[in-house]
């Protein structure tokens, strides 16, 4: 097996194709560990730090579906609110009707995409700006069209049932518990399905639709697919939005369906990097770390985002996550190729364990 991939294709024994410059199972152990270690942080810390990577989580889930549509289809929506207002909302119905809300979580996040389907209809033959309009305006109309039903709470909203727990604790918990969750969900289903054929064919449309066109990809197939699996992701963090906040409010800074939520997955992304896994993790975290230092500042915080959104975009337009990887070649998460000139690929080896020797040794490469 080969130590510096975990896919490779051979062509004559010479040329060589993989995945990762390095060896990635490591990657994935690490990346276990993480997971295992958030999951026990509600035994370790306050309630109060579990609900600000509750609120990570909600972000970073966001980030990771509006990525895969603009970074990876050339989808630029502005109207992602839409699903994440449809997803909390499809979990306050069937918990009005005894159901738990965290059963709920899967109905609402399906029930998005669902109504994705009919919408990506309507807007799939627009592009760039004008699909970034009509994704706005669609999400204004969902929300104008749902605040009619006075069942479900109307332009005020509604309190969600079914949260009248006891343990107070317990609750914030499973709260966190759930965000957890749907934010390893989302990020896995993004990996796996651009490591998939949909991949490749997302990979050929960003790079120049035409020529994937006419190489006969599905683009306008490969394009709904996406818009279905980025509004299932966001439906799911609306549902967890709705548990965090133990109501839902449609129209307010705060609402399911502000706007708000998809300029911070849109910062988010912009800040990491366009086109990676990685970036959003990146940029979720410098969000977060901006948000709990700066959100006392009223005005001032909101312009310190955006100075701080420029300066990357003029300066680092791969975003963060991009200069490591110019730097260093890092894949947490790899997903593109990599094609091995004859004897590359021992080479690189050879200069790997080199470099590795000399970090042990304290002299510097």
């Amino acid at each position: 097996m080969s130590t510096v991939a975990d896919a490779t294709v051979r062509s004559g024994g010479d040329v060589r194709v993989t995945r990762s410059r390095r060896n990635v199972a490591w990657t994935g152990i690490g990346a276990l560990i993480v997971i295992v270690v958030f999951a026990l942080l509600p035994y370790i810390v306050y309630a109060g730090t579990t609900a600000i990577l509750g609120e990570a989580f909600i972000v970073l889930t966001l980030a990771s579906m509006w990525n895969l549509l603009a970074g990876y289809a050339g989808l630029v929506s502005v109207g992602q609110q839409a699903f994440l207002g449809l997803g909390a909302y499809f979990v306050l119905i069937p918990a009005m009707h005894g159901l738990s809300p965290f059963a709920a979580l899967p109905i609402g996040a399906v029930c998005a995409g669902v109504v994705a389907v009919p919408l990506w209809w309507l807007v799939s033959r627009l592009r760039t700006g004008y699909f970034a309009i009509a994704t706005w305006v669609l999400a204004t109309a969902v929300m104008l069209f749902v605040e009619r039903f006075q069942s479900i709470g109307g332009g005020t909203g509604m309190p969600l049932p079914g949260l009248a727990w006891s343990n107070t604790a317990l609750l914030s918990a499973a709260t966190y518990w759930a965000g957890l969750a749907v934010t390893v969900l989302a990020i896995g289903a993004v990996y796996v399905l651009l490591r998939s054929r949909l991949g490749l064919v997302l990979t050929a449309i960003r790079d120049d639709e035409t020529a994937a066109r006419s190489s006969g990809a599905r683009v306008g197939l490969a394009r709904m697919l996406v818009f279905v699996v980025a509004a299932i992701g966001c439906g799911a963090a609306g549902g967890v939005l709705a548990i965090q906040q133990l109501q839902v409010v449609p129209d307010t800074s705060g609402g399911v369906f502000s706007v708000v939520w998809t300029a911070e997955m849109a910062f988010a992304v912009i800040i990491g990097g366009l086109g990676t896994i990685e970036g959003p993790i990146v940029g979720t975290i410098v969000y977060m770390v901006l948000e709990q230092t700066l959100q006392s500042y009223n005005a001032w915080y909101l312009i310190i985002l955006g100075l701080v959104a420029i300066a990357i975009t003029l300066f680092a337009r791969r975003g963060l996550w991009g200069l490591l990887d110019e730097k260093f070649s890092i894949r947490l998460f790899p997903v593109g190729y990599y094609l091995w000139a004859p004897g590359e690929a021992r080479r690189w080896r050879i200069r790997s364990r080199s470099a590795g020797g000399r970090a042990k040794a304290g002299i510097g490469s």
